[in-house]
């Protein structure tokens, strides 16, 4: 018998996919860590057509309002045109919440008040418990 002759295989062209894996891994892991960063801001749930009034069998609502001066003002007790600090806001908004968790929270903006003062105080009624916060506007009509 003869020596054994093996015949050679051609190399088969492969991909070697575990840098592309452990890429996608990465890719992943930095958008799960940067989503809940990008989608943050305040709830609000704008009308689409026109808005509803309050039904007649609903609470009172708490009405934080800020004037064009950018002053804050809470529709509670005595005090209603009392200028209040962000602060005392909250505090008296957490304790109105406290007693009655389920009290509707309405900002009343002035027209001529910037966008970024109303933005604050929606801010500032989050924190202070409001679990949504609704805008208050006049009617066309008007």
């Amino acid at each position: 018998m003869g020596p054994i002759v093996r015949k050679r295989r051609k190399p088969v062209a492969e991909i070697n996919v575990v840098p592309y894996i452990d890429v996608m891994l990465v890719l992943l892991i930095i958008f799960m860590v940067t989503a809940p960063i990008i989608t943050q801001g305040v709830k609000v749930d704008l009308p689409q057509a026109s808005a509803k009034a309050l039904d007649k069998d609903s609470q009172t609502p708490l009405i934080a309002s800020v004037d064009a001066d950018g002053n804050y003002y809470l529709d509670v007790g005595d005090n209603k045109n009392e200028v209040l600090t962000a602060g005392q806001l909250a505090v008296m908004v957490k304790a109105q919440l406290t007693v009655n968790p389920k009290t509707p929270v309405i900002v009343k903006g002035d027209r001529n008040v910037s966008y970024d003062q109303v933005i604050q105080l929606m801010v500032t009624l989050q924190k202070a418990g409001a679990p949504t916060v609704g805008l208050m506007t006049d009617s066309k009509d008007k």
